[in-house]
């Protein structure tokens, strides 16, 4: 064997060993984001008009599926002076992604998103910190 087939066969390896470092890369970085995903998140907001306090409970499902409880508590505030507490809850069904790595909320569309290293994520413009 000369020294070009040596090469172009450890090249022809070399490309073999950086496609299944990304494919393993790629897959812990899924797993990483499903397994973030259940838990309590919670966001606090605010106007001139509200105050409100979310919390957003994830749980798996089958398959891909997840549902996520959503109980609000918010006072409305009418010049100037807060309202009485009042409280919705809402339960959502949402599907995990792979390949986006995001939940879709099945009725309304909407998208979330996971940020495991600062234990966030977003649902629209709302960020909310996990807390469990």
């Amino acid at each position: 064997m000369n020294l070009e087939t040596k090469i172009n066969n450890l090249m022809k390896n070399l490309i073999i060993l950086c496609a299944i470092a990304a494919l393993l890369i790629n897959a812990c970085k899924t797993d990483n984001i499903r397994s973030f995903i259940p838990g309590t998140y919670i966001n606090n907001a605010g106007s001139e008009f509200s105050i409100a306090n979310d919390t957003l409970v994830i749980e798996p499902s089958e398959n891909s599926s997840f549902y996520i409880h959503r109980k609000t508590g918010f006072n409305l505030v009418t010049d100037g002076k807060i309202g009485k507490r009042e409280h919705e809850t809402e339960n959502w069904n949402a599907v995990y992604d792979e390949s986006s790595r995001k939940l879709t909320e099945i009725k309304k569309g909407k998208l979330i998103t996971f940020y495991p290293d600062s234990a966030k994520i977003k649902v629209g413009n709302r960020t909310y910190q996990k807390i469990n």
